[in-house]
């Protein structure tokens, strides 16, 4: 009987009117996992964009970074059709996946500049399971690539209204802003106070929360203090379908952390190999010179030298 009356209760309701008159509903579910070697950095900031997407479904770590492409069943078994993925190589360096399942598109970008809500200590805060305001900048409509990134973003990180575990509040906002090259991402929360509240406070001498920004709208005063996590995204492939297909843009100007660490001790061992030709110059010069001891004259041995110290 119970399940009748919920069946009549359903009917009864306003979700067979919404979709009489054609509301399409936004259902966005998102997979959140990363691979094995993530360090206890990046599992906190998984941990913490996890608790900022109430539509999210977090999983346990995945195995192989090759077959990447076995996301796509993962997904499908648990009903999602977006794929966050964190890519860890290393234990130091940390890529992040954007797929649309299943027929893609798929973005992989260079997480660097990381830093955690612990890290950053503000003073700032939200109600869990809050939808954000996603604030793009003007730069993202200008080109393609960043349209598509932007559009991953929306489906991403956008909260659908009437997800699962949502609260029907607005109280934070996700910025992404694009400069020399690289993407920045802030979270700020929105707070409101009174105009008397704030006259009366330390706040009237015009001092600005640190982090943040105001305007004042009516009686009340809206502030922006941010309350993390922030990081910084490098665009390095676009991919056609879902962690696989054609390349359909690639970043010529990214160097991969492998090849900066590779060029730095090449720079380092050129160094040394510079100093080591100078010192045998050096020696073969005062051997010309006579200032070394030759074969008809022997000079005095030398008993703090590093040949009679460490023979």
């Amino acid at each position: 009987m119970a399940a009748v009356y919920k069946s009549l209760s359903k009917t009864d309701g306003q979700k067979p009117e919404s979709a009489n008159n054609g509301v399409k509903k936004n259902k966005q579910r998102v997979l959140i996992l990363s691979s094995r070697g993530v360090t206890y950095r990046h599992r906190h900031l998984l941990n913490d964009i996890a608790s900022m997407l109430p539509h999210g479904r977090k999983d346990v770590k995945f195995d192989s970074k090759s077959k990447l492409n076995e996301l796509n069943e993962l997904a499908e078994l648990y009903n999602c059709n977006n794929v966050l993925f964190f890519e860890a190589r290393k234990g130091k360096d940390l890529y992040m996946w954007l797929s649309k399942i299943p027929n893609g598109p798929a973005i992989k970008l260079h997480l660097q500049n990381l830093h955690t809500m612990e890290e950053l200590h503000f003073t700032g805060n939200c109600l869990k399971g809050s939808r954000p305001i996603l604030s793009f900048d003007a730069a993202f409509d200008s080109q393609a690539h960043l349209r598509v990134i932007k559009e991953l973003f929306l489906h991403t990180f956008g909260v659908p209204q009437g997800a699962r575990k949502s609260k029907p509040f607005v109280d934070h906002v996700m910025g992404f802003s694009f400069a020399d090259g690289k993407i920045w991402v802030r979270n700020y929360q929105i707070s409101e106070e009174e105009a008397s509240v704030v006259l009366s406070g330390d706040d009237d001498k015009g001092k600005k929360p640190r982090g943040g920004a105001t305007s004042r709208a009516g009686n009340t005063e809206i502030k922006l203090i941010e309350i993390g996590p922030r990081f910084v995204l490098t665009p390095i492939v676009i991919q056609e379908g879902s962690f696989g297909g054609p390349i359909i843009y690639e970043n010529r100007e990214f160097i991969s952390p492998n090849q900066l660490r590779s060029d730095l001790r090449k720079a380092k061992a050129s160094r040394h190999n510079a100093r080591v030709e100078q010192s045998m110059d050096r020696m073969s010069r005062k051997g010309e010179l006579g200032l070394r001891s030759s074969s008809g004259q022997k000079r005095a041995k030398d008993e703090l030298s590093n040949k009679s110290l460490f023979a």
